[in-house]
């Protein structure tokens, strides 16, 4: 074999590779126990079908407008103000 061909199948073997190892390292996911008092609320179940609509609304509407509005010339408009120490 030629110095070219070993590295071409040197390049192309490392993303097998690599994949192979992310697959054999991956740990099983086990889902929080269920709680019968808690998750049979009414509230709940509507909870859980209006929580995608409400990161759907602040992907594409209330992020772009934190931004647009946080822009230089439109701070001031606005009443934008920087904080140090946003919130978590």
């Amino acid at each position: 074999m030629t110095r070219a061909r070993i590295a071409t199948l040197h390049r192309s073997l490392a993303p097998l590779a690599l994949l192979a190892c992310m697959a054999l390292a991956a740990t099983s996911a086990s889902a929080d126990e269920y709680d019968a008092h808690r998750a049979g609320h009414p509230l709940r179940l509507v909870a859980y079908a209006l929580h995608p609509v409400g990161v759907a609304l602040d992907w594409l509407i209330f992020r772009p407008a934190h931004w647009a509005g946080s822009q230089p010339a439109f701070a001031f408009l606005f009443g934008h103000d920087i904080d140090e120490e946003p919130q978590r």
